[in-house]
This record gives structure tokens, C-alpha cells and sequence, in this order.
């Protein structure tokens, strides 16, 4: 798309959470989590998802090669540093999209030339005119980044981005890689690159901004008003490091000041808070209470004097009304006397279309919810469903737990896990709390050593009788995993979240394994 197909007053929203925000230190998404991911960036109304890097791995390949075929709507791309493998790969991976996108990329600051590209800058001139031009050959939509550009000189930034436009970028995205900039800094480097690379005002420019010093909303939205018309960004903020710039607060910065910038995005707003919850229970990344937009404290009142102004006049002290983000979403509730119907009705009318032995696990599991609580939330649905459906690989599963708790003496497990083969093993052990001696007992049913990194409980709900929603984050031979429970009753939902969080870090370790063999044996091999 170029600025003259484009409306000059829209901003396109670029989600880069299932590339950018699975790099995040302990998130493992697999191929069906992706894709229901996806599906609900579609749902939000993003421009472009980033669906993966398909050189990365098979399971990267493999998920992005499956959102290409099965996610209708927004542009998907797949990003690829600015080699010929890496775009073929990309390229493989997107060919079944209606709307592909290969977005490629190599570093112009002399920093990371020297030391980790170990190259030169007539080198990157190179690659840069190759690369483009080799993608240009498979899509016509082609996104071009210097990466570490705020940290590079702007005249060869400029030079290698116009050399890039020649062969056929339709974008250029200017990255802030490691969060350093400043935003006046950054209105008057694009200011710059304007004048310097002509061809700059014939393409769409992006931003791309991490949030090492907390400005990374504060630099797209410079990067905005000196006439970027593409932002990158995240749901909930994932990505390296410190993160990327919050989608949610780039589209409600935009929405609710379009009066006074006149400029607006394509994303219906009322999906983000579904949004949100989503990618933090399948990463297993909480949001914080006063995280802007979709913190639990974002509409709340603790304060006298505002729950006053609010009572009389909710405009007193809030600027966003709650239900444009979709937080009425719990209107929609289901009691034990629900049937199928009602109950596919309901996930319906969350974006959620399921029938058949799906809607029969969903069933069974609404039931067994049901029948401990007095009503059944959206909300609780979203928990549920993302909990259950989720596609299994062969992995452990909790079978069955004992607990024995007292003040008197440690508390004591048994648990009973299906191993991936298909039988059972039980193992039993006596923990500093009944949490912590379920976990051992798992290990030592499974025969695994996993070290506990992070373990965390949030009510799904409000009530006594909530759902428990745990996330685990533990670590198996310096390999980690993540994994997400849900149940009324907390020691089962951290049950269910360390065996998925086992499985994920054992088979994030199979994979690092055979990598690492066929590395080794690639290396053997010697020429004629």
C-alpha cells in the first residue's frame, strides 16, 4: 500500500505479538494457540499480523504457515532478516495468505555492523538491494527495516532505506530496537529521513518502538504525528525485553483524541480488553492492576472524592467509557440449567464457534464448573474455553491429586499423571504448603527436575465462588516453559498449569536437543 491508497488520516495497526511477544523469556505458543490468537487480532480489526519468523524453527514455520491459510481479513506477514533462506522460508510459509506480506530486515547503526553482523556498511548496501529485490519476486507487499535505526547515522539510514525503496519496499519501518530514543529525537530523525530519502513520501512509514525507558507509546505516537502512517505494537506491551508499544494504548490514545490529531485506526476497540485477557492466559504474562486501558484499576475508584464525581458524572474522572474497550462483556451469563445450545450460543457471541466432540468437551467442562458456581460469566467462558480446547500435543496430564494439610506437620501430595506414552505414573512428596507439594510430587511422577520460576493465582472473577486462574513459569535443564490452569478449586488449576508448563519446557528441550544434533552432524560434513 502506498500513502495515495491509503486514507491520509488512517493509522494502521501492525501486531507483532506472536513474533515480537513470543520472544518474550518464557512464553511457548503452539500452532493452535497462535491461530486463536490470530483470530481474535482479526476480530479486533488489526491491519497486519506478524504471525511469525519461519526460519526460526519448524513450529514457527508451521504456525505461520497455518494462520496464512486459515486467518481472513488482515494483511499476515512473516519476518525475515535479509537472506535468501530466510525469505524463501518466509515466502513458503505465507504463499496460501490472500494478503502476504514478507517483512525483512538488516542493522544500519555501525554498533551492530561491527559486532554482530561483523560486516561492513557497503556489505549491508549489498544485502539490502538483494534482499528486497528477492522478496519483490515473491509479493508485492514487501516491509523493509533498518534495525537500531535511532541508533545509526541518518545519512546512511537514509541511503540504504531509499536503496530499498528502488527495489520495491512498500513500507519502511523505522525501529527504536532497543527503546534509547527520545521522542523529539525521533520526530526530528524521520524529519530528517524525509529529506533525505525522497522516495520516503511514496511508501507507508512505520514505527517500531521498545519500551526500555518506558516510551515506547510516547515515540510511536511522535513517529505518528511527523507522519508515520503504520505503528507496530502488542497486545498487553509483549516483546523483548521491557517490551513493545501496548496496541491497546495506541488505539485508544488515537480513538479518544481523533479530535484533536484527526487521525483514527481501523481497530473495533471493543474487542481489546477480550483481547488482552486472551494473550495473558495463553503466554502466562499477567497484566498489572494500573496497566493503562486494561489494568484491572483502569476504571476503578478507590479515591472519595472520585467515586463521588464518578457516582454524579462518570466523565468527572474517566475519559474512556469501560464498554468501548468491551468490558460489559460479563452481561452475557449461563447457570447449571444451561444446555448445549445455550452454551454455543453464548461462545458464539464471543468469537468462538465450536460443534461436534468440541462443543461436547466444551459441555462436559461448563458442567463441572456450573454445577460449583451459581452463575457462569463471559469472562469465566473465555477461561474455559482457553483452558480446555487448547490442542495437546503428547504431553503429562493431571489424572488425580490428594492433599493432606495441617498446621501441624508440612503438608503431603499424591498425584497421578498421564506420561506421553499413555500410561500413568503417581508420585507422592511432602511440600513447604499443599501447592508446593503437589509440584514435587509431579516431578517425581514424571521423573523430571523442574525448578519453579514463577507461579502466580488470579480470581477470573469477583465472588467466592470464582474461577482460579494460575500461571506457571519453570525451568528444565536451563530450557523454560509457561502454563496456564483453571479451576474453582486453586490446587487443581496449579496442577493443571505445572503439567502444561512440563510439558512445554520438556518439549521446548526435545526440539533445542535435535537442533543442536543436527547442527553438530551438518558440521561433519565435509565437501569433495
Amino acid at each position: 500500500m502506498t500513502p495515495a491508497e491509503q486514507d491520509p488520516n488512517q493509522v494502521l495497526i501492525f501486531d507483532t505479538t506472536l513474533r515480537d511477544g513470543e520472544q518474550s523469556p518464557g512464553i511457548s505458543l503452539n500452532t493452535s494457540e497462535k491461530l486463536e490468537i490470530a483470530q481474535q487480532l482479526a476480530r479486533l480489526g488489526v491491519d497486519i499480523v506478524e504471525a511469525g519468523f519461519p526460519i526460526a524453527s519448524p513450529g514457527d514455520f508451521e504456525a505461520v504457515e497455518t494462520i496464512a491459510r486459515q486467518v481472513e481479513g488482515p494483511v499476515i506477514a512473516g519476518l525475515a532478516r535479509i537472506h535468501v533462506g530466510d525469505i524463501d522460508a518466509a515466502w513458503n510459509a505465507l504463499r496460501d495468505a490472500s494478503r502476504p506480506r514478507i517483512h525483512t530486515f538488516v542493522s544500519t547503526s555501525d554498533i551492530h555492523i561491527e559486532h554482530q553482523m561483523r560486516s561492513t556498511r557497503e556489505d549491508v548496501i549489498g544485502l539490502t538491494r538483494a534482499g528486497v529485490a528477492h522478496a519483490k519476486q515473491y509479493v508485492d507487499d514487501v516491509e523493509f527495516s533498518p534495525m537500531d535505526a535511532t541508533r545509526s547515522d541518518v545519512e546512511f539510514t537514509a541511503e540504504v532505506v531509499q536503496i530499498a525503496i528502488d527495489e520495491g519496499a512498500t513500507t519502511i519501518n523505522i525501529p527504536d530496537t532497543v527503546g534509547y530514543t527520545m521522542p523529539h529525537e525521533y520526530t526530528a530523525f524521520l524529519g530528517r529521513l524525509y529529506e533525505l530519502a525522497p522516495g520516503l513520501r511514496d511508501v507507508v512509514l512505520s514505527v517500531h518502538c521498545h519500551d526500555d525507558l518506558g516510551l515506547a507509546v510516547a515515540n510511536s505516537f511522535a513517529g505518528v504525528l511527523a507522519g508515520a502512517r503504520q505503528v507496530e505494537c502488542a497486545i498487553n506491551g509483549l516483546g523483548e525485553r521491557a517490551g513493545n508499544a501496548s496496541l491497546e494504548e495506541i488505539v485508544m490514545l488515537l480513538r479518544t483524541r481523533q479530535a484533536d490529531i484527526g487521525l483514527d485506526t481501523n481497530a473495533v476497540s471493543q474487542e481489546i480488553a477480550r483481547a488482552s485477557r486472551l494473550v495473558s492466559r495463553m503466554t502466562g504474562y499477567a497484566v498489572q492492576p494500573n496497566k493503562a486501558i486494561v489494568g484491572r484499576n483502569a476504571f476503578a475508584h478507590e479515591s472519595g472524592i472520585h467515586q463521588d464525581g464518578v457516582l454524579k458524572n462518570r466523565e468527572t474522572f474517566e475519559i474512556m467509557d469501560a464498554t468501548s474497550i468491551g468490558l460489559d462483556s460479563n452481561s452475557l451469563v449461563l447457570g447449571k440449567h444451561s444446555g448445549r445450545h445455550a452454551l454455543r450460543d453464548a461462545l458464539a457471541q464471543l468469537g468462538i464457534v465450536v460443534d461436534g466432540a468440541t462443543l461436547n468437551t466444551a459441555f462436559k467442562r461448563f458442567k463441572e464448573i456450573a454445577d460449583k458456581k451459581k452463575q457462569v460469566t463471559a469472562m469465566d467462558l473465555e477461561a474455559l474455553v482457553t483452558d480446555e480446547l487448547r490442542e495437546e500435543i503428547p504431553a503429562y496430564a493431571l489424572e488425580w491429586f490428594e492433599v493432606e494439610a495441617s498446621s501441624r506437620r508440612p503438608p503431603h501430595a499424591r498425584v497421578g499423571v498421564t506420561l506421553p506414552d499413555g500410561s500413568e505414573a503417581t508420585g507422592s512428596f511432602t511440600g513447604d504448603g499443599p501447592i508446593d507439594a503437589v509440584f514435587h510430587a509431579i516431578n517425581a511422577a514424571t521423573s523430571v527436575e523442574a525448578k519453579l520460576r514463577d507461579f502466580r493465582i488470579d480470581a477470573v472473577t469477583s465472588g467466592q465462588d470464582a474461577l482460579g486462574e494460575t500461571s506457571v513459569v519453570l525451568e528444565v535443564d536451563g530450557v523454560s516453559g509457561a502454563g496456564q490452569g483453571v479451576s474453582t478449586d486453586i490446587i487443581e488449576a496449579a496442577g493443571r498449569a505445572y503439567v502444561r508448563a512440563l510439558s512445554n519446557a520438556v518439549r521446548r528441550r526435545s526440539v533445542a536437543t535435535e537442533a543442536e544434533a543436527a547442527t553438530a552432524a551438518a558440521s561433519r560434513v565435509t565437501t569433495p
